[in-house]
């Protein structure tokens, strides 16, 4: 992300990213609920991969939802970071992104 950005990307901003590619529409301001429900479309969408997740199809405004499958494993912080971050790798890499 660095070399094709220009700088490190935060995690927030990388979930910020993955959201907006889900949802498949790009617009020039998003609310700060937009931007949290983003952030929830990309979590859901990383841990699918994993069985926590399911897309259950989308709303009637295009917004994708996800049916929770089973709760995801207690973590200390460092853990999550790291479960995270592994995550957002295998996003990148499955969709061809890196």
């Amino acid at each position: 992300m660095r070399e094709r950005f220009g700088k490190d990307p935060d995690m927030n901003a990388m979930l910020f990213i993955i959201g907006i590619r889900e949802l498949g529409a790009i617009k020039q301001m998003f609310t700060k609920e937009e931007k949290v429900k983003l952030m929830h479309i990309a979590v859901c969408r990383l841990f699918s991969t994993s069985g926590y997740y399911e897309l259950e199809g989308v709303d009637s405004k295009g917004w994708p939802r996800w049916k929770r499958l089973k709760d995801l494993p207690y973590v200390d912080i460092f853990e999550q970071e790291s479960l995270m971050r592994q995550h957002i790798i295998d996003y990148f890499e499955e969709e061809e992104i890196l």
